[in-house]
């Protein structure tokens, strides 16, 4: 099957500039494609991923790919999808930021291949360099406004009515699509990029790096666009309760991330396996036949959780994960570390004691729940032990004269405490 072809069956086309001839295009010998990423964050999120696995999926198919850092565009904001101008960033902000998404790209693309290895730019790099006078007469000029206000992005801003920073597009956000329309010109110059391929709200900005090719430069460039990644309702895909699923581990945990693919709905975990995974697509017919048939055992959204959990953090981040929600199911916990035990419990109380309290006798387990956080005195500490409800990684405490020492230390000085069936607190002896 060829690439363009198996991206149709994955879902991951919503548009191109050549429906016709992409295909046989794409088989005539290699290509450079590229895909553009915002850096408004340290860390790339769920959103990101199609960009990511899209370019992947070129370059496995022996294609060469430019990830686009916007170290220039990123101190605007691009407008496309947005009701409203974004915080304008710091250069010092942004070049963190830039680090961070780099070293994150670096887990789905080769680098180092021979003629198909990925490219990491920054377009600031470029764009950086430029005055203001020199970027109006050298591309401005080939740049017709009537273009950038036929944009669907330009349109639905402009015809906003409310006035202050937040109605309308100042001239900065609308400056944006001529920047990025330079980034392909630029791109196509430097590495003979010929390809611009993006989210489905990006077929502006493609469309007009191809028109400003033209102008300038006389060569026919083409573009393609995934569709966003949504749910079944409509919402976005990589949100939850407390806020957006990031892929930088510092943000949110492999076990928090394995978590969210678990609970992905029956309606969406086809759409996810599809796009998101590198399975054929006779195991993913396999996956929703055993989905219709036992749909509790809940195969589909396990398969995709280790899938996408190995993708971004590696088989030791899968490790952690799965051994995390074994944790949480009530295995016994053993054989982590303070880092894994950390990332672990990252959204559990916890709460640093000196490590002497171990020593002379040990910390009796009554003192240890109230400590945590867990009791709110001795007495309810004691009626907990005596009841069955207490543990120590995971082991049932058998009596209130417990005394806890560093042999029950869970990793080098962290100790796991639970009440009940799923109520957790750390203590770190440090």
């Amino acid at each position: 099957m060829s690439l363009l072809s198996d991206l149709r069956l994955r879902g991951l086309i919503h548009q191109t500039t050549d429906d016709e001839g992409m295909d046989q295009w794409l088989q005539e010998r290699p290509r450079t494609v590229y895909a553009g990423f915002d850096p408004t964050a340290d860390s790339l999120h769920v959103g990101s991923l199609l960009g990511l696995v899209v370019l992947r999926r070129f370059q496995q198919a022996g294609h060469k790919p430019i990830a686009v850092v916007g170290g220039a565009t990123g101190m605007i904001g691009d407008p496309s999808g947005k009701s409203d101008e974004r915080n304008l960033l710091s250069k010092e902000a942004l070049a963190q930021n830039v680090a961070g998404l780099g070293e994150q790209m670096r887990k789905f693309l080769d680098f180092d291949c021979g003629s198909c290895s990925a490219e990491l730019v920054n377009n600031f790099d470029w764009t950086g360099q430029w005055s203001y006078l020199e970027f109006l007469r050298d591309v401005g000029k080939n740049f017709p406004v009537n273009v950038m206000l036929a944009k669907d992005s330009v349109k639905s801003r402009l015809g906003r009515s409310d006035e202050g920073q937040s109605g309308g597009m100042s001239y900065t956000e609308f400056s944006y699509m001529l920047l990025q329309a330079y980034d392909f010109v630029h791109l196509n110059e430097k590495f003979a990029c010929e390809l611009q391929a993006g989210g489905s709200d990006q077929w502006g900005n493609i469309t007009a790096g191809i028109d400003l090719a033209r102008r300038m430069n006389s060569v026919q460039l083409r573009g393609l666009t995934w569709p966003l990644l949504t749910k079944s309702d409509g919402t976005k895909m990589g949100k939850t309760e407390s806020g957006t699923v990031w892929l930088a581990a510092e943000r949110t945990s492999p076990y928090q991330f394995y978590q969210y693919w678990i609970n992905v709905e029956d309606a969406d975990v086809g759409n996810c396996l599809r796009m998101l995974t590198e399975l054929n697509q006779g195991e993913i017919e396999a996956l929703e036949v055993a989905r219709e048939n036992e749909a509790g055992k809940r195969e589909s959204q396990r398969r995709l959780a280790e899938e996408i959990t190995r993708l971004v953090h590696g088989d030791e981040g899968l490790s952690v994960a799965q051994k995390a929600t074994e944790i949480f199911f009530g295995a016994e916990i053993s054989d982590l570390d303070d880092s894994q035990l950390r990332q672990i419990f990252a959204d559990v109380p916890s709460k640093q004691l000196a490590k002497t309290r171990l020593t002379d006798g040990g910390l009796a387990i009554v003192d240890a729940l109230v400590e945590a956080g867990l009791s709110k005195s001795k007495g309810e500490a004691r009626r907990t032990v005596e009841q069955g409800g207490a543990y120590v990684n995971n082991r049932r405490v058998e009596g209130i004269a417990t005394q806890l020492t560093a042999e029950h230390l869970a990793s080098e000085t962290v100790l796991v405490l639970r009440s009940g069936k799923k109520k957790y607190a750390l203590l770190r002896f440090e």
